[in-house]
């Protein structure tokens, strides 16, 4: 059963909802949400539904601005800053902690999984670009995380696509996603089902997890 603890911020208070392991827990994996909605996104609510039973407590990190209401993300900055004290309080669980989010979320991973204390990063649907314009990339906050790093990506993701991303240094992976796009939705005709679509998400996420030397 979840349950969910206020974490008092610069930017305000953030939420976190947690899912603990089913067991004796291995490590911990802090989850963040994009800017366009929270932490009922399919991918977040599959991967905190499913690791708990392979020794994985998934904390659902709602940020401050979704926490007070506010329909609008704020500046980058901002993120860190309501993101940082969270790390904290995940990371004196006293287990491994493994960061990441979706979207917005991946990036605000990227961006502090070093200065967090964090072993590892997950970056799903992380937005290489605006979409339509990928000159205006975000590939430097990815390839600077200077920690392991798992990208999951729907070959369709208008934000930037497998094929899209620049090589990737040591210890960054890439999984992609068929026919997916941002939100890991598939077409009804695809190939892919849309809980097989989550169901290799959730796949690759744990799969990785458990090659990551903690």
């Amino acid at each position: 059963m979840a349950d969910r603890e206020t974490v008092a911020t610069d930017a305000g208070d953030a939420a976190i909802t947690w899912h603990r392991a089913a067991g004796r827990a291995r490590l911990v994996l802090g989850l963040g949400h994009g800017a366009g909605g929270g932490i009922e996104a399919p991918d977040l609510v599959a991967l905190a539904a499913a690791l708990p039973a392979r020794g994985v407590t998934v904390a659902l990190v709602e940020q401050p601005w979704r926490v007070a209401g506010r329909k609008v993300a704020p500046a980058p900055k901002t993120l860190d800053t309501g993101w940082l004290p969270v790390a904290r309080r995940l990371a004196a669980e006293g287990l491994p902690l493994v960061v990441g989010g979706r979207s917005a979320g991946a990036r605000v991973a990227c961006r502090t999984g070093a200065v967090s204390g964090a072993a590892a990063v997950l970056a799903l649907a992380f937005p290489l670009h605006p979409p339509g314009k990928p000159e205006k990339s975000r590939a430097e906050e990815l390839l600077g995380t200077g920690l392991p790093t798992l990208v999951v990506q729907g070959e369709k993701d208008t934000f930037g696509t497998p094929a899209e991303f620049p090589e990737l240094p040591a210890g960054h992976r890439l999984a992609g996603v068929p026919f997916a796009g941002h939100g890991f939705a598939v077409p009804k005709k695809a190939s892919l089902s849309q809980p097989e679509a989550l169901a290799l998400v959730v796949r690759s996420v744990a799969d990785w997890l458990d090659g990551l030397a903690l």
